[in-house]
């Protein structure tokens, strides 16, 4: 693993876990979910991120400091969760420790969650969920719960990077990526990544109350998404889903 990034273990974990990540991108999709998720599942942090590449902040929580990215489990599943937004130059030193890592804890899938911006996204009701994978045999779990496959473009961000270096480590990993608001937050989306990430994971996830309280939601995130969107600019994000020039 590189120097620039660590991953802190603060307890021992089993390896041969599912990992689901959510770092800030459009829409804040993957971050209100996996906030959501956590939550929801009870899960525990188990480790975090350390870097100098990362904002000078510590996110206070009962009055003590943490990182602002984290990871929560319990047994058999992992979500790594940021509260900040991530510097343009620390995308890829981040998203290669991640892999490695992921790598060496031998995860069983890594799943990131993302959105997937749409210029009429206030007509649509239900956004659909396309994704991604690292290995053409990991697309069979796509095909199997019904997800479309995004058959060419150009993916941008971290999750972009994790779904690369995971192809080049032969790691399975997929990308979910829901229809969503490019520069608001967008609970709807999250609430529709995450039914297709409980058929996935074989587990129950009840988005009843993320609906509910979209609205506080997006107040609440509306910093992060501020800071989020500056950090998006410098990685050329109006780009995704661009046609690639060549086959």
């Amino acid at each position: 693993m590189g120097e620039e990034v660590h991953v802190v273990e603060k307890e021992p974990i089993k390896p041969g876990q599912v990992v689901v990540v959510g770092l800030p991108d459009v829409g804040l999709v993957g971050v209100i979910a996996t906030h959501y998720l956590i939550s929801k599942l009870g899960l525990r942090e188990v480790a975090y991120i350390r870097s100098d590449l990362l904002p000078p902040i510590a996110v206070l929580h009962g009055g003590l400091p943490h990182s602002p990215v984290r990871i929560f489990g319990d047994d058999g599943l992992l979500v790594i969760f940021s509260e900040a937004a991530v510097p343009a130059d620390a995308v890829a030193p981040l998203s290669r420790a991640i892999v490695e890592w992921c790598r060496s804890k031998e995860a069983k899938l890594i799943i990131s969650l993302s959105g997937i911006p749409v210029p009429n996204r206030q007509d649509i009701e239900e956004p659909s969920v396309f994704g991604a994978a690292s290995l053409p045999e990991t697309l069979e779990v796509l095909r199997k719960h019904d997800v479309g496959i995004l058959e060419s473009g150009i993916m941008v961000g971290p999750y972009a990077l994790i779904l690369r270096y995971c192809a080049e480590a032969k790691i399975p990993a997929l990308v979910l990526t829901a229809q969503c608001f490019f520069s608001y937050p967008d609970p709807e989306a999250s609430a529709a990544i995450l039914a297709k990430l409980s058929k996935i994971l074989g587990i129950e996830i009840d988005t009843e109350e993320l609906i509910r309280k979209g609205e506080e939601i997006r107040l609440r995130a509306r910093d992060i998404m501020r800071r989020t969107q500056m950090e998006l600019a410098k990685m050329r994000k109006a780009q995704e889903l661009d046609i690639p020039l060549y086959a």
